[in-house]
């Protein structure tokens, strides 16, 4: 990159020199490369809450493997370590990453920054610099080449890494930083282990509620996950499903760019799961579990409002379950912001209005993922006042998981009251 900086040339004139900035690579500081948000965070002193953020699991591999509760398991992951750089079982395909952009934004691929020894864990520190530098009050962590994990051929597989994970990241990383959270891995493709998890991890305070990975084929509608979703509803906390891509997927494999695939695939996952979800009754079933959508952009909602909506008033015989229309139980999910599509602010505006963004819509940056979206994502955009800006960039989050807001940061607005949990209706 270059940079042009006037000076004083022999006669006293105004002449440009030109030099290089120095290139980001994967050793390149956080606090460097979010330098420009830091100013603003500075600046704004928003409360914001980042519902999507993301932890390199595989850096920490063996640390996950040692808490593996099989010991078969976990002498095979250790196995495949030692073959070769590759994570051992994890399902992820190497050479078709092409996040890092052919490595022009190599902090997706990996954050390789120097951090200082000690007691603090190398991910906390990571994940600090980037909540200090957003101006973040809490971040919520996902995994990230687990994303893909629901397409493992082997479900007991999924299982025994998903919890691992979770052991891994409660007991290790979470406890160093309050202001991390987690909805952590449900190993979905086993229903058993779900409920498992869930009752383990109920009453931890780092835990905000359960994610499910979206990128699988399991039928979310499906008898073996009532006692799952029962379970969760039990608990008070939300499920979300983070969306993902796959280009395994042959559906997907039609597509001969990157582009294409990704642009697809992140929103199939999400309108195949909430067709299903708001088709099959299960907002009436389950009226107190509160759902969100992570990692599908926005675009996509109002085509699925209305496509339903059409076909459910013409054949809705076929729902039976259903009071009201689909849309009127999209509106009641939530949704997080990121990759926001900002090309069309008209469509932009359209799509905030069709979801009730003013209290349904959570903030979320995907940091470090090649394609995240800064707070000011949100509070730049013309047709937002100022209410509508605190509620998306932390407010509505507060409400959903429970979270304190510092009290300096709740003179300027108060989060909009969100419109009441509705009972099923009976007869």
């Amino acid at each position: 990159m270059l940079t042009k900086t006037p000076r004083n040339g022999k006669n006293g004139k105004r002449s440009l020199r030109i030099s290089e900035l120095p290139k980001i690579s994967t050793a390149t500081d956080t606090r460097e490369i979010l330098a420009h948000a830091a100013k603003e965070a500075r600046r704004d002193n928003y409360f914001i809450v980042d519902v999507d953020a993301h932890v390199t699991e595989t850096a920490f591999w063996p640390d996950v493997i040692d808490r593996m509760d099989s010991d078969v398991y976990k002498q095979m992951a250790r196995a495949f370590k030692e073959r070769g750089p590759a994570p051992g079982l994890l399902n992820t395909t190497p050479g078709l990453l092409f996040q890092d952009v052919f490595g022009r934004i190599p902090h997706q691929q990996r954050l390789g920054e120097t951090v200082p020894g000690g007691r603090t864990h190398r991910q906390v520190t990571l994940v600090q610099r980037a909540m200090d530098s957003l101006g973040i009050d809490y971040m919520v962590v996902f995994p990230t080449p687990m994303l893909v994990l629901g397409m493992h051929p082997q479900a007991e597989v999924e299982v025994v890494i998903g919890n691992a994970f979770n052991k891994w990241l409660t007991e290790d990383v979470l406890p160093q930083e309050p202001r991390m959270k987690a909805m952590l891995y449900l190993p979905f493709n086993h229903p058993e282990a779900c409920v498992k998890a869930v009752e383990a991890y109920a009453d931890n305070p780092s835990v905000i509620g359960f994610s499910v990975t979206s990128t699988r084929f399991r039928a979310v509608h499906h008898d073996s996950y009532m006692p799952l979703y029962s379970a969760i509803q039990a608990t008070g906390k939300p499920l979300a499903f983070h969306s993902g891509f796959h280009w395994g997927d042959q559906s997907m494999q039609q597509c001969n760019r990157f582009i294409s695939m990704h642009s697809i695939s992140f929103v199939y996952y999400n309108i195949i799961h909430l067709t299903n979800w708001i088709i099959n009754g299960l907002p009436e079933r389950f009226p107190k579990l509160r759902v969100i959508w992570i990692e599908s952009g926005l675009a996509w909602l109002p085509f699925l409002m209305q496509r339903l909506d059409s076909e459910y008033m013409m054949r809705s015989s076929e729902a039976p379950l259903l009071k009201r229309r689909p849309s009127e139980y999209i509106r009641d999910m939530y949704f997080s912001s990121q990759p926001l599509e900002r090309s069309n602010l008209e469509l932009t505006e359209a799509t905030f209005k069709a979801i009730k963004a003013e209290t349904q819509l959570l903030f979320a940056s995907d940091w470090p993922h090649w394609d995240f979206d800064l707070p000011n994502s949100i509070t730049t955009l013309p047709f937002l006042d100022e209410e509508a800006k605190r509620n998306i960039l932390g407010f509505n989050a507060a409400r959903l998981f429970n979270l304190e807001i510092p009290e300096h940061k709740t003179l300027k607005a108060k989060p909009k009251k969100a419109p009441a949990v509705r009972e099923p209706v009976t007869a």
